[in-house]
C-alpha cells in the first residue's frame, strides 16, 4: 500500500484493497474484502464491511458505516453520522444476508449529517443529500433532497450551489437543463 496512513489503532484486514494516497484515522475498520480508491480519508469510527466498494476521493466523516454492497463512486461525500442500511426487513434472530440490497451513490454525490439511506436506493451524480433526511426512494441527479421522508426540493449545481429557477448558478455560472428526471450541464 503505496502512500497509505493507517492511524495506529484502525484495523485493515489482509485482503482490503486500499488506493495510494487514502488515510484512514483512528478506531476505523476495513474488512478484508472491500475496495477502497486513491486518495481517499476515512474519519474516526469508520467502518467498511467486505463487499463495500469507494471510488477514488471519497471522504467519509465520522461514525459512518459502509455495509456490505454500499457502492460510493469518486468524490463522494458522506457526513458525520450518516446511516446506510443493507436489509429492508432485518431481524435479529432470521438472517437474510442472501436479501441484501445494494445501494449506489453515484459520482460527486454528498449526504449530510445524520441523514439515513435506505437500502436499494441510488443517489444520482452530484445529488445533494440535507442533514437528517431519511431517504426512502432514488434521488436524481443534481436533486437536492431533505426532510423525513425526503422528497427533491430543488437542483444544486456540481459546486454545491442551490439553482435558480433558470437552473443556472449563480456561484460558477454553470447552466443545466432538464434530461428525463435528471439534470445535466447544458452545452
Amino acid at each position: 500500500m503505496t502512500d497509505v496512513f493507517i492511524h495506529p489503532s484502525a484495523v485493515v484486514d489482509d485482503g482490503a484493497r486500499i488506493g495510494a494516497g487514502t488515510r484512514i484515522w483512528h478506531f476505523s475498520h476495513v474488512m478484508g474484502g472491500a475496495v477502497v480508491g486513491t486518495g481517499c480519508v476515512l474519519g474516526q469510527n469508520v467502518f467498511v464491511g467486505n463487499r463495500a466498494v469507494l471510488g477514488n476521493k471519497v471522504k467519509i466523516q465520522n461514525n459512518v458505516s459502509l455495509y456490505d454492497d454500499v457502492i460510493l463512486e469518486d468524490d463522494v461525500f458522506c457526513g458525520p453520522s450518516c446511516v446506510f442500511t443493507n436489509v429492508i426487513n432485518p431481524r435479529a434472530f432470521i438472517e437474510r444476508k442472501n436479501e441484501y440490497k445494494p445501494t449506489l451513490v453515484k459520482r460527486g454525490a454528498s449526504i449530510g449529517a445524520n441523514a439515513t439511506i435506505l437500502c436499494g436506493i441510488t443517489l444520482g451524480d452530484y445529488c445533494f443529500i440535507g442533514a437528517g433526511a431519511v431517504v426512502t426512494k432514488d434521488v436524481p441527479a443534481h436533486g437536492l433532497a431533505y426532510g423525513t421522508p425526503a422528497r427533491r426540493q430543488g437542483w444544486i449545481c456540481e459546486c454545491g450551489t442551490r439553482l435558480d429557477a433558470s437552473l443556472a448558478c449563480a456561484a460558477c455560472g454553470a447552466r443545466y437543463a432538464l434530461s428525463g428526471k435528471d439534470l445535466r450541464k447544458a452545452i
